[in-house]
């Protein structure tokens, strides 16, 4: 498996939209979990994110601004045991529902398509990382359309079981910045994952740095101990960088 920087690969894409990481630091001992969110119009770009408990959600910068909070208020990271689940949008809400109901990541997406912001029809991406007894796993979906037609959802799971340390994937929205905005295309990108990730705050800044500065808007990185639980989390927002 050829694995690729993912500050080289972030730096060399203009928009690559809303994008998930998750990964194992290489001594196996650390999950990482990143996620980052992009914007071309002043509605998208008047975001930051917030803590919310060991969650993560996101608000407006500027209230009296916001025009449209259906695709772009929603919790990207929600905690349950030692489960965390991170998206793009509010499905978050519906996994984090069917696991409670003892149901599956798989089961919970079903249920879920794009977002219906035409002509793009964002794909939904979202994640799962657990940490059972010390060893990491993740799962990763993207539900986007079929060449750009509407009437049909792909729906696709990929499954890590265990994370191989030193290595994590990365999944994002959007494969250009041309119009209308393609969805990504292709299996998970396979990233290096070296120690410098143990640190949350140089890996959060390495990732940020490598956004396009024109169109970021906010990064979120948690690092997890795996045996004791313990986290780390740092936030970036364009709005108060």
């Amino acid at each position: 498996m050829h694995r690729i920087d993912p500050n080289q690969y972030l730096r060399a894409m203009t928009y690559p939209g809303r994008g998930i990481l998750l990964g194992l630091t290489p001594d196996g001992s650390t999950g990482i979990i990143a996620y980052f969110i992009m914007g071309r119009s002043e509605n998208s770009r008047n975001r930051i994110f917030v803590t919310d408990g060991d969650g993560l959600r996101t608000e407006a910068f500027d209230p009296e601004k916001l025009t449209d909070p259906s695709l772009i208020i929603y919790s990207p990271v929600r905690v349950l045991g030692e489960t965390t689940i991170v998206t793009n949008g509010d499905q978050t809400d519906t996994i984090v529902q069917f696991l409670e109901s003892g149901r599956t990541f798989e089961d919970a997406l079903a249920t879920r398509t794009f977002e219906p912001d035409a002509p793009s029809y964002t794909p939904r991406i979202s994640g799962v990382f657990r940490h059972d007894q010390g060893v990491g796993s993740y799962k990763l979906s993207i539900l986007k359309t079929e060449a750009g037609d509407p009437a049909v959802c792909q729906r696709q799971f990929f499954v890590y079981e265990p994370a191989t340390p030193g290595t994590g994937h990365l999944i994002h929205t959007y494969s250009s910045s041309e119009d209308p905005l393609p969805s990504f295309e292709g299996d998970p990108v396979p990233v290096v994952i070296d120690s410098s990730f143990r640190d949350a705050t140089y890996a959060a800044d390495s990732l940020w740095m490598s956004l396009d500065t024109q169109n970021k808007v906010s990064l979120f990185l948690r690092t997890i101990e795996l045996k004791s639980g313990k986290t780390v989390t740092k936030i970036i927002n364009l709005h108060s960088a």
